[in-house]
């Protein structure tokens, strides 16, 4: 669910989401209330439409998937609808896009990356923080975590969802993730990863929910990244960047006095 180099490695990212190479829309969930889930970043191309979500960490800084790099995009706070005028809107273009220093696309390991907003979010009733968690947990199998986004709800549907949803999704563990019923290593389900869907499937992330905030026990644990082109399929189930210790000390450096 992201990255960010050149123009032309950004058109051919875009182009991959579109074609649901990467999973990243809530299927088999439900339209959550208007603005309460005040966290959430939009993030949108340069034509205004929907590429990924986010989760706002600081007032100018939002926590998203490296593979959502984009050129002439936005981000949007307080958005429900992304179709809609909404009052509680904030628009802010994008200062810098700091992706982890380690990023490899082809493994899809570190898939991780900070925004710097140009401007500072107004925090408000519809625009909070999220806060970072102060350790490094790996959520065990078996933990019920949520995730939200804009994203398809069918992966034989083009059209993103016009409104924020939200499902939940049960961890699995690496063993289970790995083995030949499921991504077979290809990629390697690493620690640095969280694997969490349905045993029988239809619960899942899909395409234009990248970046997300996955949050487990009401605490954010990891972003939305990946998935199988086929989304809320038993045998692939989204996979998450966990926000491992290693990873929360650099976003603190990153962002700390800026």
């Amino acid at each position: 669910m992201g990255a960010f180099l050149t123009l032309s490695t950004s058109a051919a990212v875009i182009l991959l989401v579109i074609r649901g190479g990467l999973c990243v829309d809530i299927v088999g969930g439900n339209e959550v209330a208007p603005h309460s889930r005040p966290f959430m970043a939009l993030i949108s191309q340069a034509n205004g439409k929907p590429l990924c979500g986010g989760a706002l960490i600081k007032e100018n800084w939002v926590l998203t998937a490296a593979h959502c790099s984009v050129e002439g995009g936005k981000v949007i706070l307080g958005a429900h609808s992304w179709k809609a005028n909404e009052r509680e809107k904030q628009f802010f273009q994008i200062k810098n896009q700091i992706p982890y220093p380690r990023y490899f696309a082809r493994s899809k390991e570190n898939d991780i990356m900070l925004l710097q907003l140009q401007g500072r979010a107004k925090l408000n009733k519809a625009v909070q923080l999220i806060p970072l968690p102060t350790s490094g947990d790996d959520p065990k199998p078996g933990t019920t975590c949520t995730v939200a986004g804009w994203g398809r709800t069918n992966s034989d549907l083009k059209q993103f969802s016009d409104t924020l949803r939200e499902v939940n999704i049960t961890v699995i563990s690496r063993q289970i993730c790995n083995d030949k019923k499921h991504y077979k290593n290809n990629p390697v389900i690493t620690d640095n990863m969280i694997c969490a869907g349905a045993k029988n499937g239809g619960k899942d992330s899909c395409n234009g929910d990248s970046g997300g905030p996955l949050r487990c026990n009401n605490v954010m644990r990891g972003i939305t990244a990946f998935g199988k082109s086929k989304c809320g399929r038993a045998d692939g189930p989204g996979v998450y960047t966990r926000l491992t210790k290693q990873y929360l000390q650099w976003i603190r450096k990153t962002i700390q006095g800026a």
